[in-house]
Protein backbone atom coordinates (compact mmCIF):
# COMPACT_ATOMS: atom_id res chain seq x y z
CA UNK A 1 0.00 0.00 0.00
CA UNK A 2 1.36 3.77 -0.85
CA UNK A 3 1.81 5.44 1.86
CA UNK A 4 -0.30 8.73 2.42
CA UNK A 5 0.88 12.13 0.71
CA UNK A 6 1.55 14.46 3.51
CA UNK A 7 3.00 18.11 2.89
CA UNK A 8 4.74 17.71 6.07
CA UNK A 9 7.93 16.07 4.63
CA UNK A 10 8.19 18.04 1.19
CA UNK A 11 6.64 20.88 -0.26
CA UNK A 12 5.66 21.25 -4.05
CA UNK A 13 5.62 24.57 -5.96
CA UNK A 14 3.51 24.23 -9.55
CA UNK A 15 4.17 25.85 -12.59
CA UNK A 16 2.41 28.79 -13.56
CA UNK A 17 -0.81 28.35 -15.42
CA UNK A 18 -0.60 28.06 -19.08
CA UNK A 19 3.29 28.14 -18.63
CA UNK A 20 4.38 24.12 -17.74
CA UNK A 21 6.84 22.04 -19.92
CA UNK A 22 7.97 18.52 -19.34
CA UNK A 23 10.48 19.76 -16.75
CA UNK A 24 10.50 18.80 -13.11
CA UNK A 25 12.87 20.33 -10.45
CA UNK A 26 13.90 18.11 -7.38
CA UNK A 27 15.87 19.59 -4.46
CA UNK A 28 15.67 16.45 -2.35
CA UNK A 29 18.38 17.78 0.09
CA UNK A 30 17.40 21.60 1.20
CA UNK A 31 15.39 20.49 3.72
CA UNK A 32 16.16 22.16 7.32
CA UNK A 33 13.49 19.88 9.56
CA UNK A 34 14.76 17.39 12.16
CA UNK A 35 12.42 15.20 14.04
CA UNK A 36 12.68 14.86 17.76
CA UNK A 37 12.36 10.93 17.40
CA UNK A 38 16.16 10.89 15.45
CA UNK A 39 17.55 11.20 18.88
CA UNK A 40 21.22 12.21 17.32
CA UNK A 41 24.22 11.94 19.88
CA UNK A 42 24.03 14.37 23.09
CA UNK A 43 26.50 17.39 22.52
CA UNK A 44 25.56 16.83 18.27
CA UNK A 45 26.34 20.43 17.13
CA UNK A 46 23.76 22.13 14.76
CA UNK A 47 26.67 23.31 12.20
CA UNK A 48 27.46 18.89 12.17
CA UNK A 49 24.06 18.06 12.15
CA UNK A 50 23.03 20.08 9.25
CA UNK A 51 26.88 19.68 7.35
CA UNK A 52 24.92 17.60 4.82
CA UNK A 53 22.47 19.84 3.97
CA UNK A 54 22.26 21.74 0.14
CA UNK A 55 21.86 24.77 1.99
CA UNK A 56 18.84 26.76 0.76
CA UNK A 57 19.21 25.00 -3.07
CA UNK A 58 15.43 25.21 -3.36
CA UNK A 59 15.45 29.10 -2.59
CA UNK A 60 17.74 29.60 -4.86
CA UNK A 61 14.95 28.11 -7.57
CA UNK A 62 12.50 30.67 -6.98
CA UNK A 63 12.61 31.50 -10.96
CA UNK A 64 11.56 27.74 -11.88
CA UNK A 65 7.58 28.17 -11.76
CA UNK A 66 7.86 30.74 -14.20
CA UNK A 67 10.35 29.44 -16.07
CA UNK A 68 7.14 26.33 -16.42
CA UNK A 69 9.23 23.42 -14.04
CA UNK A 70 7.29 22.22 -11.15
CA UNK A 71 9.58 21.54 -8.11
CA UNK A 72 9.58 19.43 -5.16
CA UNK A 73 11.66 20.06 -2.06
CA UNK A 74 12.08 17.82 1.04
CA UNK A 75 12.02 19.41 4.05
CA UNK A 76 13.40 16.86 6.22
CA UNK A 77 17.09 17.20 6.88
CA UNK A 78 19.21 14.61 5.05
CA UNK A 79 21.13 13.33 8.70
CA UNK A 80 17.80 12.16 9.30
CA UNK A 81 16.60 10.07 5.99
CA UNK A 82 18.68 10.67 3.24
CA UNK A 83 15.83 11.07 -0.32
CA UNK A 84 18.68 10.38 -3.11
CA UNK A 85 19.31 7.01 -1.84
CA UNK A 86 17.74 3.96 -2.21
CA UNK A 87 15.19 2.59 0.51
CA UNK A 88 17.25 -0.38 0.94
CA UNK A 89 21.12 0.89 1.44
CA UNK A 90 20.99 0.18 5.06
CA UNK A 91 24.03 0.35 7.29
CA UNK A 92 25.14 -2.19 9.33
CA UNK A 93 27.28 -0.57 11.83
CA UNK A 94 24.00 1.20 12.38
CA UNK A 95 21.14 -0.70 12.36
CA UNK A 96 20.45 -3.46 14.41
CA UNK A 97 19.36 -6.73 13.21
CA UNK A 98 19.64 -5.48 9.51
CA UNK A 99 18.46 -7.52 7.09
CA UNK A 100 20.84 -9.92 5.02
CA UNK A 101 20.56 -9.23 1.26
CA UNK A 102 23.02 -7.71 -1.39
CA UNK A 103 25.78 -6.13 0.43
CA UNK A 104 25.85 -2.40 1.24
CA UNK A 105 27.27 -0.20 -1.46
CA UNK A 106 30.47 2.17 -1.02
CA UNK A 107 28.90 5.24 0.30
CA UNK A 108 26.64 2.77 2.99
CA UNK A 109 29.81 1.18 4.07
CA UNK A 110 31.01 4.82 4.45
CA UNK A 111 28.47 6.31 6.74
CA UNK A 112 26.47 7.92 4.05
CA UNK A 113 23.33 5.14 3.48
CA UNK A 114 19.53 6.12 3.38
CA UNK A 115 19.60 6.26 7.21
CA UNK A 116 23.16 8.37 7.48
CA UNK A 117 25.84 7.35 10.25
CA UNK A 118 28.22 10.14 9.80
CA UNK A 119 27.26 14.18 9.45
CA UNK A 120 28.50 15.45 6.13
CA UNK A 121 31.69 16.51 8.34
CA UNK A 122 32.38 13.18 9.27
CA UNK A 123 31.15 13.44 13.03
CA UNK A 124 28.99 10.54 14.29
CA UNK A 125 25.38 11.25 14.46
CA UNK A 126 24.10 8.46 16.92
CA UNK A 127 25.85 7.31 19.77
CA UNK A 128 23.73 4.45 19.54
CA UNK A 129 22.39 1.62 17.11
CA UNK A 130 19.14 2.11 15.30
CA UNK A 131 16.32 -0.89 15.61
CA UNK A 132 15.16 -2.15 11.90
CA UNK A 133 11.89 -0.54 12.96
CA UNK A 134 13.21 3.12 13.21
CA UNK A 135 14.76 3.05 9.93
CA UNK A 136 11.74 2.02 8.20
CA UNK A 137 9.68 3.84 10.01
CA UNK A 138 11.59 6.70 8.91
CA UNK A 139 11.59 5.61 5.06
CA UNK A 140 8.31 5.18 5.09
CA UNK A 141 6.94 8.32 6.86
CA UNK A 142 9.61 10.38 4.85
CA UNK A 143 11.37 8.93 1.56
CA UNK A 144 8.23 6.86 0.28
CA UNK A 145 5.74 9.72 0.41
CA UNK A 146 8.64 11.96 -1.54
CA UNK A 147 9.38 9.90 -4.17
CA UNK A 148 5.36 8.54 -4.36
CA UNK A 149 4.98 12.30 -5.12
CA UNK A 150 7.81 12.52 -7.64
CA UNK A 151 6.87 9.75 -9.34
CA UNK A 152 3.07 10.85 -9.63
CA UNK A 153 5.19 14.82 -11.30
CA UNK A 154 7.30 12.30 -13.77
CA UNK A 155 4.53 10.46 -15.12
CA UNK A 156 2.06 13.29 -15.23
CA UNK A 157 4.78 15.16 -17.17
CA UNK A 158 5.31 12.26 -19.76
CA UNK A 159 1.21 12.17 -20.13
CA UNK A 160 0.75 15.60 -20.81
CA UNK A 161 3.86 16.01 -22.84
CA UNK A 162 5.19 12.96 -24.61
CA UNK A 163 8.18 13.07 -21.92
CA UNK A 164 9.10 14.03 -18.51
CA UNK A 165 13.20 15.33 -17.64
CA UNK A 166 14.29 15.51 -13.73
CA UNK A 167 16.77 17.80 -13.13
CA UNK A 168 17.67 17.18 -9.36
CA UNK A 169 19.42 19.73 -7.85
CA UNK A 170 21.97 19.41 -5.45
CA UNK A 171 25.07 21.49 -3.76
CA UNK A 172 28.65 20.54 -2.78
CA UNK A 173 31.02 21.84 0.32
CA UNK A 174 33.78 24.05 -1.05
CA UNK A 175 36.07 21.53 0.17
CA UNK A 176 34.49 18.62 -1.86
CA UNK A 177 36.86 19.89 -5.06
CA UNK A 178 39.19 22.21 -3.22
CA UNK A 179 40.17 25.47 -4.46
CA UNK A 180 40.65 25.50 -8.37
CA UNK A 181 37.62 22.95 -8.64
CA UNK A 182 34.81 23.27 -10.61
CA UNK A 183 31.50 25.74 -9.14
CA UNK A 184 29.22 23.07 -10.98
CA UNK A 185 29.13 19.44 -11.85
CA UNK A 186 26.51 17.63 -14.26
CA UNK A 187 25.57 14.34 -13.86
CA UNK A 188 23.95 12.62 -16.52
CA UNK A 189 25.59 8.84 -15.51
CA UNK A 190 28.00 8.96 -18.14
CA UNK A 191 25.57 9.94 -20.92
CA UNK A 192 23.18 7.46 -19.91
CA UNK A 193 20.21 9.28 -18.22
CA UNK A 194 19.86 12.06 -20.49
CA UNK A 195 19.95 13.25 -23.78
CA UNK A 196 23.43 14.51 -24.77
CA UNK A 197 21.92 17.87 -26.12
CA UNK A 198 20.39 18.55 -22.68
CA UNK A 199 24.10 17.93 -21.03
CA UNK A 200 25.57 20.37 -23.46
CA UNK A 201 22.91 22.81 -23.44
CA UNK A 202 23.09 22.80 -19.37
CA UNK A 203 27.12 23.20 -19.39
CA UNK A 204 26.95 26.04 -22.29
CA UNK A 205 24.30 28.17 -20.24
CA UNK A 206 26.52 28.02 -16.65
CA UNK A 207 29.74 28.67 -18.68
CA UNK A 208 28.22 31.77 -20.18
CA UNK A 209 27.82 32.42 -16.39
CA UNK A 210 31.81 32.51 -16.34
CA UNK A 211 30.95 29.37 -13.72
CA UNK A 212 33.27 26.22 -14.31
CA UNK A 213 31.43 23.04 -14.99
CA UNK A 214 32.84 19.58 -14.73
CA UNK A 215 31.32 16.36 -15.95
CA UNK A 216 30.15 13.40 -14.01
CA UNK A 217 33.32 13.60 -11.29
CA UNK A 218 33.32 13.21 -8.38
CA UNK A 219 28.98 13.37 -8.68
CA UNK A 220 27.70 11.02 -11.68
CA UNK A 221 24.02 11.32 -9.97
CA UNK A 222 22.42 9.34 -7.50
CA UNK A 223 19.24 7.63 -6.87
CA UNK A 224 16.87 9.70 -8.68
CA UNK A 225 19.22 9.87 -12.01
CA UNK A 226 19.30 6.17 -11.64
CA UNK A 227 15.46 5.45 -11.26
CA UNK A 228 14.11 8.19 -13.80
CA UNK A 229 17.20 8.29 -16.39
CA UNK A 230 15.13 6.21 -18.86
CA UNK A 231 15.14 7.44 -22.53
CA UNK A 232 13.76 4.31 -23.65
CA UNK A 233 10.44 5.12 -21.51
CA UNK A 234 10.18 8.72 -22.17
CA UNK A 235 11.98 9.75 -18.99
CA UNK A 236 15.70 11.55 -18.63
CA UNK A 237 17.07 12.77 -15.72
CA UNK A 238 20.21 14.90 -14.83
CA UNK A 239 21.93 15.73 -10.99
CA UNK A 240 23.28 19.36 -11.08
CA UNK A 241 25.98 20.13 -7.92
CA UNK A 242 26.43 23.73 -7.45
CA UNK A 243 29.45 24.63 -5.67
CA UNK A 244 28.21 26.28 -1.88
CA UNK A 245 31.11 28.69 -2.31
CA UNK A 246 28.97 30.25 -5.41
CA UNK A 247 26.53 31.58 -2.74
CA UNK A 248 26.64 30.31 1.30
CA UNK A 249 29.08 30.78 4.02
CA UNK A 250 29.18 27.61 5.15
CA UNK A 251 30.85 28.46 8.68
CA UNK A 252 28.22 31.22 9.38
CA UNK A 253 25.33 28.80 7.94
CA UNK A 254 24.13 32.01 5.77
CA UNK A 255 23.90 33.11 2.07
CA UNK A 256 27.23 35.07 1.44
CA UNK A 257 28.04 37.68 -0.33
CA UNK A 258 27.59 35.93 -3.63
CA UNK A 259 24.27 34.84 -3.15
CA UNK A 260 22.37 37.52 -4.76
CA UNK A 261 24.96 37.12 -8.25
CA UNK A 262 24.41 33.50 -8.10
CA UNK A 263 20.41 33.20 -7.96
CA UNK A 264 20.53 35.85 -10.26
CA UNK A 265 22.93 33.32 -12.90
CA UNK A 266 20.42 30.16 -12.01
CA UNK A 267 17.40 32.40 -13.25
CA UNK A 268 18.85 33.21 -16.16
CA UNK A 269 19.70 29.34 -16.97
CA UNK A 270 16.49 28.33 -15.63
CA UNK A 271 14.35 30.86 -17.91
CA UNK A 272 16.24 29.83 -21.24
CA UNK A 273 15.87 26.25 -19.95
CA UNK A 274 12.25 26.53 -19.51
CA UNK A 275 12.17 28.53 -23.26
CA UNK A 276 13.82 25.68 -24.80
CA UNK A 277 11.42 23.03 -23.40
CA UNK A 278 8.75 25.27 -24.05
CA UNK A 279 9.25 25.31 -27.71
Amino acid sequence: MRPALTDATFGLTPALTGRATPLVFASPHSGAVYPDDMRAAEGLSEVSLRSAEDAAVDRLLDASAAAGAVLIAGRIGRAYVDLNRAPDDLDPALILDCPEGAPPGLKTLAGYGVVPRLAGDGTPLYDRCLTLEEARGRIARVHAPYHAALGDLMQNARVRHGRAVLVDWHSMPARATGPNGPDVVLGDRHGTSCAAGLTRRLRGLFEALGWRVALNRPYAGGYATQIWGRLDEGFEAIQIELNRRLYWDEAAGAPSVGWGRCRSGLNRVVATLGEDFAA
